[in-house]
């Protein structure tokens, strides 16, 4: 695995971990808000998708090793963008995203916009951060947050606190056109998985929708059901 730093459009350094065995496809890894590409959860993940691809998993903007500071979902479309042209630059054949809690909402939105992924998993996708429920004192919330927490981890954020215009990803998922799998729990304390079924309700591609009935939030559903998650997942891209 290879620790690489590439630029963004405007210029921040964006970290990434690159899985490189020569396979002719690519996963990129998209985490949540406070989660990073070293995370115990996150590395678990990469190294579950490297064994059938290629894996690029990354730091968005105000995480991790990656620079800047984090403006939940309203710039970092640039970020991703930078890891989908590094990756293109590797002539990939194909490009899939996986994206988790508000690295869902951004895979989203960019491939709302951009025609070089060919397909989706958007897990715990909000449909506006504004309506995120984010009920931290529920047990569901705070237990699991206790049970991944790493100080390195929380201390190497950096939220833009100052409000910025954000894209909804409710109001542009008709645009996209590439096939998506939507997947949520229905025990989420943070995007309640209403968010993510009416994302999937109203996108226009070829679609998917997935519900864990006793499911907690984004990346806590590849640990609590790695079997079934990981199946549905690899199914998805190999179609």
């Amino acid at each position: 695995m290879k620790n690489i730093k590439i630029k963004s459009k405007d210029k921040i350094d964006i970290a990434i971990n690159h899985y490189e065995k020569g396979r002719g496809n690519v996963v990129i890894i998209a985490p949540g808000w406070c989660m990073t590409k070293d995370s115990a959860a996150f590395r678990q993940i990469a190294e579950f998708f490297a064994q059938c691809f290629d894996v690029i998993s990354f730091d968005f903007r105000g995480h991790g090793k990656s620079g800047g500071m984090y403006t939940f979902t309203a710039t970092e479309i640039m970020d991703m963008d930078a890891v989908v042209r590094f990756a293109r630059k590797k002539q990939y054949k194909k490009i899939y995203l996986i994206g988790f809690s508000l690295g869902a909402a951004i895979s989203i939105i960019y491939a709302s916009k951009s025609i070089l992924v060919d397909k989706v998993i958007a897990v715990s996708a909000p449909t506006d951060f504004e309506l995120i429920e984010n009920k931290m004192w529920k047990k569901e919330a705070w237990a699991e947050t206790f049970k991944k927490f790493e100080a390195n981890r929380f201390l190497s954020i950096r939220p833009y606190l100052i409000p910025m215009k954000k894209i909804k990803p409710i109001d542009i998922i008709e645009k996209i056109k590439v096939p998506t799998l939507f997947i949520a729990g229905e025990k989420d304390p943070t995007v309640c998985s209403w968010h993510t079924k009416k994302l999937y309700d109203k996108a226009l591609c070829t679609k998917k929708y997935k519900s864990y009935e006793n499911g907690c939030h984004a990346e806590d559903l590849f640990l609590h059901f790695p079997e079934d998650f990981s199946k549905l997942c690899l199914d998805w891209f190999k179609d």
